[in-house]
């Protein structure tokens, strides 16, 4: 799958097969495609060339079976509706166009929201809550899908040590029930500590696979180039020291 923006390529002949069931960090420098990619993947942005498929068919006969979480600065939180109605949101997949939301999916919903810890705030208006809460709100929506595969574009950015924990716990509940997930991620310091596989990516895909063969000192040094320091601690756990 290749994407460009105004004849710049933004993606080149990037290709992987992912494997079920898996958490995955998707991980590069500022302006790799790391965002480009998901969004090229659910078709919000247009593909120069490739294809897509999920479950060995295209993305738009499966859209049942993928949720998103996008960025938190993405979403017009300004917008006048309450945490429960954007978790509710996530079940209108399964209604139909024409069936409205009834008290099976508020209870899903209400469901939902308890599993991020948001179960009090579901009559709060979205613009009312802090930037982590915002994230366990669209987490909660994530989940109200209840889809097979995730893609969250970066969901620990901004929040508090509480809520990036409840996180990491709620996506390694997914990966426990057979989901799976792929997450953009920017603090090298915890992919090992968080994922199973990890996708490297620079414009082209550098390397894919388990993190233990493909998050390594040289692997990093090519995805990164000169924008990464490494401190050589004399195993497969390079220290990062700068990764701006």
């Amino acid at each position: 799958m290749s994407v460009a923006y105004q004849k710049k390529p933004v993606l080149r002949n990037v290709s992987f097969q992912v494997p079920e069931g898996k958490l995955i960090g998707i991980i590069g420098p500022n302006g790799a495609g790391k965002s480009t990619l998901i969004k090229a993947v659910l078709g919000l942005i247009p593909r120069l060339g490739g294809h897509v498929e999920i479950y060995g068919r295209p993305y738009k006969e499966q859209r049942s079976m993928v949720g998103y979480v996008p960025q938190r600065e993405s979403v017009d939180w300004d917008f006048p509706t309450s945490a429960l109605d954007v978790v509710m949101m996530g079940r209108y997949g399964h209604l139909g166009w024409f069936k409205r939301p009834g008290s099976a999916e508020k209870k899903a919903a209400l469901d939902c929201l308890a599993k991020v810890g948001m179960a009090d705030y579901a009559d709060r208006q979205i613009s009312q809550l802090s930037g982590g809460q915002q994230q366990r709100i669209f987490l909660a929506r994530a989940l109200a899908q209840d889809a097979s595969l995730y893609f969250m574009d970066e969901p620990f950015v901004g929040v508090d040590a509480a809520t990036e924990k409840a996180i990491i716990t709620l996506l390694n509940e997914l990966k426990m029930s057979g989901k799976t997930v792929l997450v953009v991620h920017h603090d090298l310091a915890t992919v090992k500590e968080y994922f199973d596989w990890v996708l490297l990516l620079n414009v082209q895909l550098i390397d894919f696979g388990p993190v233990e063969d493909v998050f390594t000192k040289e692997k990093l040094q090519r995805t990164y180039g000169g924008r990464l320091a490494l401190l050589d601690t004399g195993d497969q756990a390079p220290l990062i020291v700068d990764a701006r």
